[in-house]
């Protein structure tokens, strides 16, 4: 049995989307496929995702299943529209309900809204085997950064999400709702006691110090010099470094409107009369006006 790994940056958010495929059998999966936005016309397109409808038309493969590590804040799923062209089933990690709990009511949202994770076609636990052609899929829970985080192992490839990022990046922010340094790390733990040449595929590349994209890295190596943790680092220390930096962020670019429909399992949101799509956008005016 074989696994090939197809890699594909988005640059608006410097996503890494991938398609996976058993060769034996030609059944596929995408993780984290993502849609074109332009903020200040608030217009959705589809150049990215139809190049990863072409990829799977071109070589007659087969898309079984549309998996998102986690309801991502900085891009917006294009799961819907891809399984619209190719079909498969969207899914996600079962913490995605506590996820939509919060964000119903941090965003008001109306009764249309159910945050029951009814939005997706499964509900993934962890240690559940997803059935790709002749392999499996297995999720591994890694909250942290949220509670509703998700790493894929797919024979020796971790899909890990926002677990962790290249070694010289470090790890990602917690300071989301129900976000938690001590969980990230204790997710992290459970990746470090893979094996060592368990080959780690990152979802974002922000290429620090202006280096060339990367987004492929082993257990090994994450050990050895991941800047926030690595094999000797302590909880407490990176729970200081963590919460130390997570300070120092700005809020991501397209969070309002990314996780409003992400957690939709990026479904639009119902059209008024005239056939239009709106989002919320809260409003935070100085304390005491």
């Amino acid at each position: 049995m074989a696994v090939h790994v197809n890699s594909f940056y988005h640059p608006q958010s410097a996503t890494l989307s991938y398609i996976v495929t058993c060769t034996d059998t030609l059944a596929t999966a995408i993780i984290d496929p993502c849609y074109d936005f332009d903020a200040p016309s608030g217009h959705l397109s589809t150049d990215f995702s139809n190049a990863l409808i072409h990829h799977i038309k071109a070589n007659n493969l087969t898309l079984v299943w549309l998996l998102e590590t986690h309801a991502h804040a900085d891009h917006i799923s294009s799961a819907q529209y891809i399984k619209s062209k190719l079909g498969g089933k969207v899914a996600i990690g079962e913490g995605i309900k506590e996820v939509q709990q919060i964000f119903k009511t941090k965003f008001n949202l109306d009764d249309w809204f159910n945050a029951d994770g009814s939005q997706f076609d499964a509900l993934l636990t962890h240690g559940q085997s997803l059935k790709l052609g002749n392999i499996f899929i297995k999720v591994v829970n890694s909250p942290g950064h949220t509670s509703d985080s998700v790493s894929y192992l797919i024979e020796d490839n971790l899909f890990v999400g926002d677990t962790l990022f290249m070694p010289d990046a470090g790890t990602a922010r917690c300071d989301f709702p129900a976000g938690s340094a001590a969980t990230l790390y204790h997710s992290i733990q459970n990746i470090y006691s893979l094996p060592d040449n368990t080959t780690i595929w990152v979802c974002h590349d922000y290429q620090p110090n202006n280096r060339e994209l990367a987004y492929k890295t082993t257990v090994h190596q994450q050990k050895r010099s991941n800047i926030h943790v690595n094999a000797c680092t302590t909880e407490d220390e990176f729970i200081e470094k963590r919460e130390k930096r997570d300070s120092t962020l700005a809020v991501p670019e397209l969070q309002t409107i990314a996780i409003q429909l992400n957690i939709n399992a990026g479904k639009l949101p119902p059209q008024d009369e005239q056939g239009n799509y709106f989002i919320k956008l809260p409003l935070f005016t100085p304390r005491g006006e």
